[in-house]
């Protein structure tokens, strides 16, 4: 009996090694690498993928080994290789709507974006949605999710009701109603039942209780993705809390405020009075916290944007944006998010607007900017990502453009071609019309 199971241990073995070396190996030769960490473009650089991965980056000409007869050679001689894009802010279900889901995941996808941060939807829908995209059964990045916690109180927002439908919004495991007397290690546990990336605090909760789930989320191991600002929680309080990322940068002006609001519906407009052309003395220790604990900034400055003239907006575009460029030159880690999408006509999703919304307004480098939608969106999902930036043993997620876009951000717009864990997808299979009719069927 154990000569039979070690002999078919030894078979089983034999068989995964023989798949595993017979996985397809595919060359992107002499390309210029922009490799999303800011280092110059390496001009003449070759990728060698097998499956899912990278397996060796070179320059031409350096080579010190040959390539297996069967391997595919694709010659991107003039095109621009860069790691595939990450949104770090984005609403894939609420509400629910499976085909607006399904076509603005396939427009991301064929737009260069190979992974999102989900930040609270109907987790119902977006595990599927997840899953799907995971096994190639649907064409889209890559989805890491939250569940959301708020106070009791937040839970009157008709967004929850939508994303709660058969069931009561703050009482299910993706969207909970967090009190004093939570079992705050059942709470998280919940969470991580339904296979979520992290944990999202997002409003009406005191400094303590924000504290209370960072530390034990973080004691089960998963991230924490926090408002800048969770009401009455100030900025500080949810920086001192431990939490890995904030999200609208903003929301980090009511530390400057005489009065933080109690709660997410009823809070009143930063005072943007109070910024000048400097860093507002209670905002710049902030800034050091966060670069000190290598906190993310999810700015989301196209939201801003967005939000000009709408009878919820609480801060200018301009203070948006002055405040990321001075995030950026304190040296906090600025990721590239949206929070919102494109007009549906659109030929590229809201990612590209933020982006040069980053580089337009707030004062990045065409190279800052891809950094922040490559290796830092990659930090804003986890401390030790497996992609985010182009290099050996890491997720064969590449993009690649015509033009540069390290000289002008622009230019990610000339993209041709998306490898998402090793498989094609060229932009040429893209159809914008068809995608416009997608995401305006009814579900």
């Amino acid at each position: 009996m154990l000569k039979a199971l070690l002999a078919a241990a030894s078979a089983a073995l034999f068989v995964s090694v023989g798949a595993a070396a017979a996985e397809p190996a595919v060359v992107y030769r002499n390309a210029t690498l922009i490799d999303g960490t800011g280092a110059a473009p390496r001009p003449g650089t070759s990728i060698l993928v097998r499956g899912e991965r990278i397996e060796r980056i070179w320059k031409e000409g350096e080579a010190a080994f040959k390539l297996a007869p069967d391997t595919q050679v694709v010659d991107m001689t003039g095109k621009f290789a860069l790691p595939g894009l990450t949104d770090s802010h984005e609403h894939l279900a609420t509400p629910p709507n499976r085909r607006f889901a399904k076509a603005q995941m396939r427009r991301d996808l064929y737009s260069g974006i190979t992974q999102v941060r989900d930040m609270a939807d109907d987790m119902r829908n977006i595990a599927d949605l997840s899953r799907a995209t995971r096994i190639g059964e649907l064409p889209g990045p890559d989805i890491y999710y939250a569940a959301l916690m708020a106070g009791p109180s937040f839970f009157e927002d008709p967004r929850v009701q939508a994303a709660s439908l058969g069931a009561k919004g703050g009482e299910v495991s993706w969207m909970q109603a967090i009190g004093p007397d939570t079992d705050m290690g059942l709470a998280v546990a919940q969470a991580r039942g339904i296979g979520a990336s992290a944990i999202k605090i997002y409003a009406n909760l005191p400094g303590e209780q924000v504290a209370r789930i960072t530390a034990e989320a973080h004691r089960q191991g998963m991230p924490v993705w926090a408002h800048a600002a969770v009401f009455p929680a100030t900025p500080g309080q949810v920086l001192a809390a431990g939490v890995d990322s904030v999200s609208h940068v903003c929301m980090l002006a009511y530390e400057a405020s005489d009065q933080v609001p109690s709660q997410y519906h009823h809070r009143a407009a930063v005072q943007e009075e109070r910024f000048g052309k400097g860093v507002n003395p209670k905002v710049a220790p902030l800034l050091e916290a966060m670069k000190a604990n290598g906190v993310i900034l999810d700015a989301t400055v196209r939201i801003y944007a967005e939000m000009q003239g709408h009878p919820r907006s609480y801060c200018s575009l301009d203070l948006a944006a002055r405040l990321t460029g001075q995030a950026l030159k304190a040296g906090v880690t600025i990721s590239a998010g949206t929070d919102g999408f494109s007009a549906p006509g659109a030929a590229f999703p809201a990612l590209y607007e933020e982006l040069e919304l980053l580089v337009d307004r707030a004062g990045f480098t065409p190279m800052q900017a891809i950094v922040a939608a490559t290796r830092n969106g990659a930090l804003a999902v986890r401390k030790d990502p497996d992609f985010g930036t182009v290099e050996p043993g890491k997720l064969a997620n590449l993009i690649f453009t015509t033009q540069d876009p390290s000289r002008d951000i622009r230019a990610l717009r000339t993209l041709t071609l998306t490898v998402k864990r090793g498989k094609p997808f060229p932009r040429a299979n893209f159809d914008p019309a068809a995608d416009f009719s997608a995401r305006n069927l009814e579900p």
